[in-house]
């Protein structure tokens, strides 16, 4: 793919359309906190898929999920394990606070079904070893909650940095942002919640390693609570994370819950890649843009169409079409984010 073609018409990626499924496929959902809508939404868009039974604690989480189309008549329970045995799903789908998170997923890896999990799939290292073992014995499909990579201006920053047009990317910088807001209790217990830089930060790290095409070889990080509003209870509100690339180059990323509740969106996300040829961000208020050496600044209007991590690994699963959000980049992702959360608990660099 040469540079003019990525840059003006960029390859669509999965597209949230309709697929054709071989037969009806029942999804069992354990907990519906996180991101629930990145398997309602496709349910409710694309026939053939039934969310025939759920499990939620919260009856808000849960009576808000029942009145969307696909949950409808889903049948509710209150022992999850007891759910999977009885319904025998297709899939588990996986939403649960981070203390409880790996249990769920190697209950359905054992049974040998497939799962899509929200973020991360493990809170610590020994977890995620016993997911990988659990997964490679029964050959069990699997996904992760990463909905960003599919969004259409990351696909942009992506098709600029592999069209050569930046050069070698040595430079990262990322940003969240978000309101604090309104948080439930399992959030406010650093227990079920896992961390700031666990919970959230992961999207940016996979965002900058995907998109930049760099690997990371060791990581420091810094976190506190400062100035935190009512209800957050244990949560970090200001976390500060570097990463040392394959190539000697450096990522940064800084997060916070100190968006002002008067903003217009509750999220102000940004990645900026940066290389001999060039530098190329999304931020909300200007769009994706691009400044190549020699070149005016300019914004791309020209994106790619937007897809979900729900269908990508549908279609994975029984179109036996490539997954782009890979296994091996979900197990590395979550490892990386564990390490960034350990390394702010442990004062110092940790080797990648």
């Amino acid at each position: 793919m040469n540079r003019r073609s990525a840059l003006t018409l960029f390859m669509p990626a999965i597209a949230m359309q309709q697929i054709k499924l071989p037969k009806t496929i029942r999804v069992a959902m354990v907990g519906l906190q996180g991101h629930p809508g990145e398997v309602l939404g496709p349910a409710a868009a694309i026939p053939g898929i039934e969310i025939c039974a759920l499990s939620e604690p919260d009856p808000a989480a849960r009576n808000g999920a029942m009145r969307r189309g696909p949950a409808a008549n889903a049948k509710v329970y209150g022992d999850w394990v007891a759910m999977i045995d009885r319904e025998k799903p297709d899939i588990v789908a996986i939403g649960n606070p981070a203390d409880e998170r790996a249990r769920a997923i190697l209950e359905s890896a054992r049974r040998g079904i497939p799962w899509i999990a929200e973020k991360p799939i493990a809170n610590t290292m020994a977890e995620l070893k016993a997911i990988k073992d659990a997964v490679a014995k029964r050959k069990v499909g699997f996904s992760m909650l990463l909905p960003m990579r599919f969004a259409p201006e990351y696909l942009a920053l992506k098709a600029i940095v592999d069209s050569g047009a930046l050069g070698e990317v040595a430079q990262i910088s990322a940003q969240k942002s978000y309101k604090a807001g309104a948080r439930p209790a399992w959030m406010r217990s650093r227990k079920t919640y896992g961390g700031t830089i666990h919970w959230i930060g992961i999207h940016m790290i996979d965002l900058m390693r995907w998109a930049s095409g760099r690997e990371f070889t060791e990581v420091v990080s810094m976190q506190g609570q400062v100035g935190a509003a009512a209800g957050i209870g244990a949560m970090e509100n200001t976390t500060a994370t570097m990463f040392r690339l394959d190539n000697k180059g450096v990522g940064t990323l800084h997060m916070d819950y100190y968006r002002p509740e008067s903003s217009d969106t509750h999220g102000d996300d940004r990645l900026r890649l940066a290389g001999p040829g060039g530098v190329a961000e999304y931020m909300a208020a200007t769009g994706v843009t691009l400044l190549e050496a020699g070149k005016k600044s300019r914004v791309m209007t020209e994106l790619p169409q937007g897809g979900s991590v729900f269908v990508d690994f549908l279609r994975a699963l029984y179109l036996g079409e490539t997954q782009v959000l890979s296994h091996a980049d979900i197990f590395r992702t979550t490892e990386i984010a564990i390490a960034a959360r350990d390394s702010a608990e442990l004062g110092r660099v940790v080797k990648l």
